[in-house]
């Protein structure tokens, strides 16, 4: 049963089933049109029809797979417009030999057809013009549409990637930590399980969607400041939260990295103990979220501090493709501190408000 309803869908998404369905619905809304204004049977306004139908098909597909692919170019346009107007000038006359056949017992519409020669022409050139036009935004739909594809698939790969770059390290310092405390057969211990255990669930089952709600995203950067404390007992941490979350989602794991750099490279190399300070704020559907962090005495080595921006040129490349102009990002690195101060428009129910300007 799914086999068959896979290749029924498969079927209905061919391109030539679309364009027999449209030729005929046409097909049908000209013929019942043209019995508004006559007398005569179906079949002769059925017929009339079918032989326009086909001529504005012939017109059209000679244009949009010939004409247009070879020589609708800039250096090209000339022959373009002549292969055009050639189109029309050929098919025609044939249109109207076939029509002056068909009325042979009607003197009358043979009389019009002589008479009106130049109508058809003009109608043959409007409908190549018409073609044309369709021809070229079915293209840029087609082309934009592959565009948001590829833009997609990007997206999840870079996504995959910030994962991969958050796994590892923390992971196994976490681990470390945990192993510390199992020996030491400390009551943190069973917390710091069920935070890892949130936060490796949130990390490999919730975030495959392209927005998750802001409130779960909080969540994990809370389970993930509770953990880094167990490192770094005597550094100053700071998280809060301050507006309304409601329902607003955000894209997965966009502020993990800045977080994460924070402590990469300011906790590290501290004569005195060091400081992160986080502050989130929502107000009217806009987040801001600013991260600063102290500096180490002893800056870390060029390679070390080159491998931690992988993760925040990840990022910086989510946020152009996913929230554009709905975000903006400012960077602070002063002598002693260092500091990110981010501004995104938020989606609450699918709906995203104005831009940021």
């Amino acid at each position: 049963m799914n086999d068959l309803l896979a290749n029924i869908k498969r079927l209905l998404t061919r391109r030539t089933i679309y364009h027999a369905a449209f030729w005929f619905v046409l097909l049908c809304v000209l013929t019942l049109s043209e019995m508004q204004g006559g007398d005569a049977s179906f079949m002769h306004f059925f017929t009339n029809e079918l032989v326009n139908v086909l001529f504005y098909a012939a017109i059209y597909y000679i244009n949009s797979e010939f004409l247009i692919p070879k020589y609708l170019k800039p250096n090209k346009l000339i022959h373009y417009l002549v292969g055009l107007v050639g189109t029309a000038l050929v098919l025609t006359p044939i249109k109207v030999f076939i029509f002056f056949q068909k009325f042979q017992h009607f003197p009358e519409d043979q009389d019009f057809l002589i008479s009106h020669q130049s109508y058809y022409y003009l109608i043959s050139l409007m409908t190549a013009g018409i073609s044309t036009i369709v021809k070229i935004s079915s293209d840029w739909v087609r082309n934009t549409q592959t565009q948001r594809d590829l833009e997609t698939r990007t997206m999840q790969t870079e996504l995959n990637f910030l994962k991969s770059q958050i796994n590892p390290h923390f992971l196994f310092n976490t681990l470390n930590s945990l192993y510390a405390l199992t020996l030491k057969k400390s009551d943190e211990a069973p917390e710091v399980v069920i935070k890892l255990s949130e936060m490796m669930r949130y990390m490999l089952y919730e975030c495959n969607e392209a927005q998750v709600p802001l409130s779960k995203e909080v969540n994990y950067i809370r389970n993930y400041l509770d953990l880094e404390r167990l490192r770094h007992k005597n550094m100053d941490i700071k998280f809060d939260v301050e507006g309304s979350i409601g329902d607003l989602t955000v894209a997965p794991l966009i502020f993990i990295a800045f977080i994460e750099n924070a402590f990469k490279h300011g906790a590290s190399n501290h004569i005195s103990p060091g400081f992160v300070h986080i502050h989130i704020y929502l107000e009217g559907g806009e987040l801001n979220l600013y991260v600063e962090n102290s500096k180490p005495e002893k800056q870390p080595s060029q390679d070390h501090r080159r491998s931690g921006g992988i993760g925040l040129v990840n990022v910086k490349r989510r946020l152009d493709i996913l929230y554009k102009s709905n975000h903006h990002l400012e960077v602070y690195d002063k002598p002693n501190t260092y500091a990110v101060n981010l501004w995104l428009k938020l989606l609450a129910n699918g709906v995203l408000s104005e831009p940021i300007i």
